[in-house]
């Protein structure tokens, strides 16, 4: 019995220790805030991404605009996004210069001239957008990003584009 329990912690601490030597560019999932529009804002836009391969990844970003009253004219959006990464080495996985295609869905509100909150929209969008992703050994992640996109339909309150941008704080796991 002894030798039996004994077999069972040695392959118990050494499944652990296999574990939890992976590669940080083994791992498959990352979340992320926007920093610029968390602290001006408070805007927040939280961003979780699946990374399917060395080269292709996909996600979703969720902005939420905490006080309507701001100069910001989106209160609300979901935003799913494909991206593809082009880096001159592949033996690391999903950092570097990309490439994003996105969709957007979003409501807000029409700004006018007199700081006075216009009347309020709903609008769908498809754009792209460019960025770069630097992720360190313990798995911290930044990334600024910006891109346009054009709405479509004919809402009369709504913005004629749609932009995204921020600098990205987060951590792969």
């Amino acid at each position: 019995m002894k030798k039996l329990l004994f077999a069972f912690i040695i392959l118990s601490v050494n499944y652990g220790f296999s574990q939890s030597n992976n590669s940080i560019f083994d791992r498959k999932h990352e979340i992320k805030v926007g920093a610029v529009k968390l602290l001006a804002g408070p805007i927040f836009e939280g961003t979780y991404e699946y990374i399917q391969s060395k080269d292709f990844t996909f996600g979703s970003s969720l902005l939420v605009n905490f006080n309507t009253e701001n100069r910001y004219f989106e209160d609300f959006s979901v935003t799913p996004f494909a991206r593809f990464y082009f880096q001159e080495s592949k033996e690391f996985g999903a950092r570097g210069f990309f490439v994003e295609g996105f969709a957007k869905y979003s409501t807000g509100h029409d700004i006018t001239y007199d700081d006075i909150e216009g009347p309020k929209y709903s609008a769908a969008s498809i754009g792209l957008s460019v960025g770069k992703k630097w992720i360190n050994n313990s798995g911290f992640v930044f990334e600024p990003l910006i891109g346009v996109g054009r709405v479509l339909g004919n809402s009369e309150f709504a913005p004629d584009v749609s932009i995204r941008w921020d600098l990205f704080i987060g951590y792969r796991f």
